[in-house]
Protein backbone atom coordinates (compact mmCIF):
# COMPACT_ATOMS: atom_id res chain seq x y z
CA UNK A 1 0.00 0.00 0.00
CA UNK A 2 1.37 3.25 -0.83
CA UNK A 3 1.33 6.38 0.99
CA UNK A 4 -2.18 8.09 2.09
CA UNK A 5 -2.88 11.99 3.12
CA UNK A 6 -4.16 11.63 6.67
CA UNK A 7 -4.82 15.47 6.96
CA UNK A 8 -3.66 18.75 5.36
CA UNK A 9 -0.52 19.18 6.88
CA UNK A 10 -0.28 22.65 5.60
CA UNK A 11 -3.62 23.74 7.43
CA UNK A 12 -2.41 21.64 10.67
CA UNK A 13 0.50 24.03 10.68
CA UNK A 14 -0.57 26.72 9.99
CA UNK A 15 -3.79 26.77 12.86
CA UNK A 16 -1.22 26.10 14.90
CA UNK A 17 0.71 29.14 14.31
CA UNK A 18 -2.34 31.22 14.83
CA UNK A 19 -2.94 30.10 18.40
CA UNK A 20 -1.01 32.53 21.27
CA UNK A 21 -0.60 29.84 22.92
CA UNK A 22 1.64 27.46 21.64
CA UNK A 23 4.73 26.97 20.18
CA UNK A 24 4.95 28.92 16.76
CA UNK A 25 7.36 26.84 14.95
CA UNK A 26 5.76 24.21 13.58
CA UNK A 27 6.92 23.36 9.90
CA UNK A 28 4.54 21.76 7.61
CA UNK A 29 4.92 19.01 4.24
CA UNK A 30 2.78 18.04 1.75
CA UNK A 31 4.84 14.89 1.66
CA UNK A 32 3.74 11.51 2.47
CA UNK A 33 6.26 8.63 2.82
CA UNK A 34 4.77 5.26 2.25
CA UNK A 35 4.73 3.06 5.41
CA UNK A 36 5.52 -0.43 3.81
CA UNK A 37 8.81 0.31 2.49
CA UNK A 38 11.91 -1.70 3.50
CA UNK A 39 14.22 0.52 5.64
CA UNK A 40 17.02 1.07 3.19
CA UNK A 41 14.02 2.11 0.27
CA UNK A 42 12.00 4.37 2.83
CA UNK A 43 15.26 5.94 4.11
CA UNK A 44 15.71 8.32 0.83
CA UNK A 45 11.77 9.62 1.09
CA UNK A 46 12.52 10.08 5.24
CA UNK A 47 15.72 12.43 3.65
CA UNK A 48 13.76 14.42 1.23
CA UNK A 49 11.27 14.75 4.19
CA UNK A 50 13.46 16.14 6.78
CA UNK A 51 14.91 18.18 3.72
CA UNK A 52 12.05 19.78 3.10
CA UNK A 53 10.44 19.92 6.95
CA UNK A 54 13.56 21.85 8.37
CA UNK A 55 15.23 24.60 5.74
CA UNK A 56 18.25 24.27 7.78
CA UNK A 57 19.00 20.96 6.36
CA UNK A 58 17.87 21.60 2.47
CA UNK A 59 21.41 22.18 1.17
CA UNK A 60 23.01 19.47 3.31
CA UNK A 61 24.24 16.26 1.00
CA UNK A 62 22.13 12.73 1.76
CA UNK A 63 25.23 11.35 3.57
CA UNK A 64 24.96 14.07 6.60
CA UNK A 65 21.59 11.77 7.54
CA UNK A 66 21.48 8.28 8.89
CA UNK A 67 18.02 6.40 9.46
CA UNK A 68 17.23 4.03 12.49
CA UNK A 69 14.13 2.23 13.48
CA UNK A 70 13.14 3.30 16.96
CA UNK A 71 10.10 0.63 17.22
CA UNK A 72 7.51 -0.79 15.48
CA UNK A 73 4.32 -0.49 17.36
CA UNK A 74 1.21 -2.47 15.94
CA UNK A 75 -0.69 0.77 15.11
CA UNK A 76 2.37 2.67 13.70
CA UNK A 77 6.43 3.22 12.87
CA UNK A 78 8.81 5.16 14.70
CA UNK A 79 12.32 6.60 13.57
CA UNK A 80 15.16 8.21 14.37
CA UNK A 81 17.03 10.63 12.29
CA UNK A 82 20.18 11.99 13.48
CA UNK A 83 22.18 14.64 11.43
CA UNK A 84 25.45 16.05 11.08
CA UNK A 85 25.14 19.68 10.48
CA UNK A 86 27.34 21.95 8.82
CA UNK A 87 28.43 23.53 12.24
CA UNK A 88 29.66 20.07 13.02
CA UNK A 89 27.12 19.60 15.46
CA UNK A 90 24.87 16.51 15.58
CA UNK A 91 21.15 16.84 15.76
CA UNK A 92 18.61 14.14 15.98
CA UNK A 93 14.50 13.87 15.87
CA UNK A 94 11.73 11.26 15.73
CA UNK A 95 9.86 10.73 12.81
CA UNK A 96 6.48 9.03 13.16
CA UNK A 97 4.54 7.37 10.22
CA UNK A 98 1.01 6.61 10.48
CA UNK A 99 0.35 2.87 9.98
CA UNK A 100 -2.29 2.37 7.14
CA UNK A 101 -6.37 2.64 8.15
CA UNK A 102 -5.42 3.57 11.73
CA UNK A 103 -7.79 6.26 11.43
CA UNK A 104 -10.58 3.88 11.11
CA UNK A 105 -9.80 3.83 14.97
CA UNK A 106 -7.53 7.02 16.04
CA UNK A 107 -8.84 10.46 15.84
CA UNK A 108 -5.72 12.21 14.40
CA UNK A 109 -7.28 15.80 14.55
CA UNK A 110 -7.70 15.38 18.22
CA UNK A 111 -4.64 13.89 18.67
CA UNK A 112 -2.99 16.45 17.25
CA UNK A 113 -4.98 19.17 19.21
CA UNK A 114 -3.80 17.30 22.16
CA UNK A 115 -0.27 16.82 21.63
CA UNK A 116 0.42 20.65 21.27
CA UNK A 117 -1.13 21.61 24.24
CA UNK A 118 0.94 18.50 26.30
CA UNK A 119 3.71 19.70 24.56
CA UNK A 120 3.71 22.73 25.84
CA UNK A 121 3.18 21.58 29.26
CA UNK A 122 5.68 19.68 29.40
CA UNK A 123 5.17 16.01 28.26
CA UNK A 124 6.10 13.60 25.76
CA UNK A 125 8.24 15.26 22.97
CA UNK A 126 8.00 19.01 21.34
CA UNK A 127 6.54 18.84 17.54
CA UNK A 128 8.39 20.36 15.33
CA UNK A 129 6.98 19.38 12.03
CA UNK A 130 3.41 17.85 10.12
CA UNK A 131 3.57 16.02 7.26
CA UNK A 132 1.06 14.32 4.93
CA UNK A 133 0.80 10.66 6.96
CA UNK A 134 2.57 11.52 10.11
CA UNK A 135 4.43 14.19 12.19
CA UNK A 136 8.30 15.24 13.24
CA UNK A 137 9.26 15.49 17.49
CA UNK A 138 11.69 16.10 18.88
CA UNK A 139 14.14 13.14 20.37
CA UNK A 140 13.80 11.89 23.77
CA UNK A 141 16.73 10.43 24.98
CA UNK A 142 15.64 7.63 27.36
CA UNK A 143 14.74 3.82 27.18
CA UNK A 144 11.10 2.09 26.65
CA UNK A 145 10.12 0.72 29.10
CA UNK A 146 9.14 -3.35 29.18
CA UNK A 147 6.26 -4.43 31.03
CA UNK A 148 7.99 -6.01 33.70
CA UNK A 149 9.26 -1.96 34.92
CA UNK A 150 5.82 -0.79 35.45
CA UNK A 151 5.72 -3.19 38.84
CA UNK A 152 9.19 -1.73 40.17
CA UNK A 153 8.59 0.64 43.48
CA UNK A 154 10.23 3.45 41.99
CA UNK A 155 8.97 3.59 38.59
CA UNK A 156 5.54 2.82 39.71
CA UNK A 157 5.55 5.88 41.90
CA UNK A 158 6.96 7.76 39.61
CA UNK A 159 4.64 6.95 36.46
CA UNK A 160 1.56 7.51 39.35
CA UNK A 161 2.65 11.12 39.82
CA UNK A 162 3.42 11.55 35.96
CA UNK A 163 -0.23 11.12 35.54
CA UNK A 164 -1.68 12.78 37.85
CA UNK A 165 -0.36 15.59 36.59
CA UNK A 166 -0.87 14.25 32.96
CA UNK A 167 -4.73 14.29 34.49
CA UNK A 168 -4.34 17.95 35.44
CA UNK A 169 -3.58 19.29 32.04
CA UNK A 170 -6.51 21.35 30.28
CA UNK A 171 -6.99 20.98 26.64
CA UNK A 172 -9.57 23.33 24.59
CA UNK A 173 -12.84 21.84 23.56
CA UNK A 174 -15.67 19.46 24.36
CA UNK A 175 -14.86 17.61 28.07
CA UNK A 176 -17.31 14.74 27.71
CA UNK A 177 -15.70 11.83 28.30
CA UNK A 178 -15.18 9.41 25.28
CA UNK A 179 -14.85 5.95 26.50
CA UNK A 180 -18.62 4.57 25.69
CA UNK A 181 -18.77 6.87 22.36
CA UNK A 182 -15.72 4.88 21.30
CA UNK A 183 -16.79 1.54 22.42
CA UNK A 184 -20.17 1.64 20.72
CA UNK A 185 -18.40 3.06 17.99
CA UNK A 186 -15.99 0.43 17.54
CA UNK A 187 -18.75 -1.98 17.89
CA UNK A 188 -20.72 -1.16 14.93
CA UNK A 189 -17.53 -1.59 12.80
CA UNK A 190 -16.70 -4.46 14.57
CA UNK A 191 -20.01 -6.55 14.20
CA UNK A 192 -20.73 -5.67 10.50
CA UNK A 193 -17.23 -6.61 9.34
CA UNK A 194 -16.24 -9.61 6.57
CA UNK A 195 -13.03 -11.21 6.44
CA UNK A 196 -11.61 -12.46 3.19
CA UNK A 197 -9.26 -14.96 5.16
CA UNK A 198 -10.88 -18.11 5.98
CA UNK A 199 -9.19 -18.37 9.69
CA UNK A 200 -10.08 -15.11 10.37
CA UNK A 201 -13.99 -15.56 9.38
CA UNK A 202 -14.08 -18.46 11.56
CA UNK A 203 -13.09 -16.96 14.38
CA UNK A 204 -15.41 -14.01 13.80
CA UNK A 205 -18.34 -16.17 13.10
CA UNK A 206 -17.68 -17.29 17.08
CA UNK A 207 -18.41 -14.37 18.55
CA UNK A 208 -21.86 -13.54 20.03
CA UNK A 209 -22.08 -9.90 19.10
CA UNK A 210 -25.46 -9.59 21.07
CA UNK A 211 -23.58 -10.79 23.88
CA UNK A 212 -20.98 -8.31 23.62
CA UNK A 213 -23.52 -5.48 23.60
CA UNK A 214 -25.58 -6.45 26.44
CA UNK A 215 -21.94 -5.97 28.17
CA UNK A 216 -21.54 -3.58 27.23
CA UNK A 217 -24.56 -1.61 28.61
CA UNK A 218 -24.69 -3.46 31.55
CA UNK A 219 -20.91 -2.13 32.67
CA UNK A 220 -21.76 0.93 31.29
CA UNK A 221 -25.01 1.36 33.52
CA UNK A 222 -22.42 0.03 36.95
CA UNK A 223 -19.43 2.42 35.98
CA UNK A 224 -22.63 5.56 35.90
CA UNK A 225 -23.21 4.75 39.44
CA UNK A 226 -19.16 5.17 40.29
CA UNK A 227 -19.46 8.97 39.34
CA UNK A 228 -15.63 8.73 38.52
CA UNK A 229 -14.06 12.16 38.09
CA UNK A 230 -13.08 13.14 34.34
CA UNK A 231 -9.95 13.76 33.33
CA UNK A 232 -7.54 13.96 30.30
CA UNK A 233 -6.62 10.59 29.77
CA UNK A 234 -3.63 8.89 28.05
CA UNK A 235 -5.74 5.93 27.19
CA UNK A 236 -3.14 3.67 26.13
CA UNK A 237 -0.30 3.73 29.25
CA UNK A 238 1.27 0.56 28.04
CA UNK A 239 5.17 0.31 28.73
CA UNK A 240 5.77 0.88 25.01
CA UNK A 241 4.71 4.50 26.44
CA UNK A 242 6.96 5.37 28.70
CA UNK A 243 10.28 6.35 28.94
CA UNK A 244 12.82 6.31 31.30
CA UNK A 245 16.39 8.16 31.12
CA UNK A 246 18.30 6.04 33.92
CA UNK A 247 20.88 8.33 34.41
CA UNK A 248 19.16 11.21 34.58
CA UNK A 249 15.99 8.92 36.71
CA UNK A 250 13.53 11.06 34.08
CA UNK A 251 10.46 9.27 33.05
CA UNK A 252 8.22 10.41 30.30
CA UNK A 253 4.72 9.58 29.22
CA UNK A 254 4.76 9.52 25.01
CA UNK A 255 2.51 9.02 22.17
CA UNK A 256 -0.72 10.42 22.96
CA UNK A 257 -3.43 8.55 20.15
CA UNK A 258 -5.66 7.78 21.77
CA UNK A 259 -5.77 10.56 24.67
CA UNK A 260 -9.22 12.18 25.06
CA UNK A 261 -10.95 13.75 28.03
CA UNK A 262 -11.94 10.24 30.00
CA UNK A 263 -12.71 8.57 33.29
CA UNK A 264 -9.62 8.96 35.83
CA UNK A 265 -10.45 4.72 36.58
CA UNK A 266 -10.34 3.86 33.38
CA UNK A 267 -6.62 5.34 32.91
CA UNK A 268 -5.44 3.30 35.79
CA UNK A 269 -7.17 0.66 35.57
CA UNK A 270 -5.98 0.15 31.90
CA UNK A 271 -2.41 0.69 33.04
CA UNK A 272 -2.71 -2.25 35.28
CA UNK A 273 -4.15 -4.32 32.64
CA UNK A 274 -1.02 -3.27 30.71
CA UNK A 275 1.17 -4.96 33.13
CA UNK A 276 0.26 -8.35 31.07
CA UNK A 277 2.02 -7.24 27.81
CA UNK A 278 0.80 -7.90 24.47
CA UNK A 279 1.07 -11.99 25.81
CA UNK A 280 -2.00 -10.97 27.73
CA UNK A 281 -0.59 -12.87 30.88
CA UNK A 282 -3.14 -11.23 33.85
CA UNK A 283 -0.71 -13.33 36.45
CA UNK A 284 1.76 -10.14 35.96
CA UNK A 285 -1.26 -7.73 36.90
CA UNK A 286 -0.40 -5.16 39.97
CA UNK A 287 -1.90 -7.19 43.38
CA UNK A 288 -4.20 -4.99 45.93
CA UNK A 289 -1.28 -3.83 47.76
CA UNK A 290 0.74 -2.51 44.83
CA UNK A 291 -2.29 -0.91 43.58
CA UNK A 292 -2.52 1.04 46.52
CA UNK A 293 1.16 2.18 46.56
CA UNK A 294 0.37 3.52 42.74
CA UNK A 295 -2.66 5.06 44.62
CA UNK A 296 -0.67 6.66 47.44
CA UNK A 297 1.51 8.35 45.14
CA UNK A 298 -1.15 9.29 42.63
CA UNK A 299 -3.38 10.66 45.07
CA UNK A 300 -0.79 12.43 47.14
CA UNK A 301 2.13 12.47 45.54
CA UNK A 302 4.36 14.49 48.50
CA UNK A 303 2.62 12.83 51.23
CA UNK A 304 1.64 9.31 49.78
CA UNK A 305 1.46 7.70 53.39
CA UNK A 306 -1.34 10.29 54.83
CA UNK A 307 -3.60 9.22 51.87
CA UNK A 308 -6.94 8.37 53.82
CA UNK A 309 -7.79 4.54 53.43
CA UNK A 310 -11.44 5.40 52.58
CA UNK A 311 -9.62 7.39 49.19
CA UNK A 312 -7.46 4.33 48.49
CA UNK A 313 -10.35 1.81 48.75
CA UNK A 314 -12.81 4.23 46.46
CA UNK A 315 -10.16 4.34 43.66
CA UNK A 316 -9.58 0.43 43.79
CA UNK A 317 -12.67 0.13 43.52
CA UNK A 318 -13.14 2.51 40.55
CA UNK A 319 -10.06 1.40 38.68
CA UNK A 320 -11.22 -2.49 39.12
CA UNK A 321 -14.37 -1.72 37.52
CA UNK A 322 -12.77 0.22 34.66
CA UNK A 323 -10.42 -2.38 34.24
CA UNK A 324 -13.40 -4.34 32.83
CA UNK A 325 -14.51 -1.36 30.44
CA UNK A 326 -10.21 -1.62 29.21
CA UNK A 327 -11.13 -5.42 28.61
CA UNK A 328 -14.07 -4.72 25.81
CA UNK A 329 -12.30 -1.45 24.84
CA UNK A 330 -9.38 -3.33 23.01
CA UNK A 331 -10.56 -6.27 22.35
CA UNK A 332 -13.18 -4.36 19.77
CA UNK A 333 -10.58 -2.57 18.33
CA UNK A 334 -8.80 -6.00 17.32
CA UNK A 335 -11.41 -7.30 15.49
CA UNK A 336 -11.32 -3.65 13.80
CA UNK A 337 -7.38 -4.11 13.58
CA UNK A 338 -7.90 -8.02 12.28
CA UNK A 339 -9.49 -6.10 9.48
CA UNK A 340 -8.28 -3.03 8.53
CA UNK A 341 -4.73 -3.33 9.68
CA UNK A 342 -1.21 -4.85 7.24
CA UNK A 343 0.76 -5.71 10.45
CA UNK A 344 1.83 -8.75 11.19
CA UNK A 345 0.04 -9.58 14.10
CA UNK A 346 -2.47 -11.98 15.66
CA UNK A 347 -5.79 -9.20 16.34
CA UNK A 348 -8.26 -11.96 16.18
CA UNK A 349 -6.34 -14.08 18.45
CA UNK A 350 -5.77 -10.66 20.76
CA UNK A 351 -9.82 -10.02 20.44
CA UNK A 352 -10.50 -13.56 22.32
CA UNK A 353 -7.51 -12.99 24.79
CA UNK A 354 -8.77 -9.78 26.23
CA UNK A 355 -12.85 -10.71 26.14
CA UNK A 356 -11.82 -14.14 27.60
CA UNK A 357 -9.79 -12.36 30.50
CA UNK A 358 -13.29 -9.67 30.81
CA UNK A 359 -15.62 -12.82 31.50
CA UNK A 360 -13.36 -14.45 33.56
CA UNK A 361 -12.74 -11.23 35.84
CA UNK A 362 -16.34 -9.89 35.74
CA UNK A 363 -18.11 -11.66 38.27
CA UNK A 364 -15.84 -10.24 40.85
CA UNK A 365 -15.37 -6.89 39.15
CA UNK A 366 -19.31 -6.32 39.43
CA UNK A 367 -19.81 -8.11 42.93
CA UNK A 368 -16.67 -5.53 44.21
CA UNK A 369 -18.59 -2.26 42.70
CA UNK A 370 -22.36 -3.03 44.11
CA UNK A 371 -21.18 -4.09 47.52
CA UNK A 372 -18.84 -0.99 47.52
CA UNK A 373 -22.14 1.09 46.25
CA UNK A 374 -24.52 -0.64 48.70
CA UNK A 375 -22.26 0.90 51.30
CA UNK A 376 -20.80 -2.81 52.61
CA UNK A 377 -17.26 -1.94 51.74
CA UNK A 378 -14.75 -3.64 49.46
CA UNK A 379 -13.45 -6.21 51.81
Amino acid sequence: MGAVQIWDAMEVAEEARENPNLSCDIQSSSLAVDHSLSLPHMTPRIIELCKDLFKKWSKLEDSCFSVETVSGGITNLLLKVSVKEESGNDESVTVRLYGPNTEYVIDRERELQAIKYLSAAGFGAKLLGVFGNGMVQSFINARTLIPSDMRKPKLSAEIAKQLRKFHEVVIPGSKEPQLWHDIFKFFEKASVIEFDDNEKQRMYKMISFKEVHDEIVELKELTGLLNAPVVFAHNDLLSGNIMVNDEEEKLYLIDFEYASYNYRGFDIGNHFNEYAGYDCDYSLCPNKDEQYYFFRHYLQPDIPLEVPDKDLEALYVESKTYMLASHLYWALWAIIQAKMSPIDFDYMGYFFLRYNEYKRQRENGFLLAQSYLSGSGSG
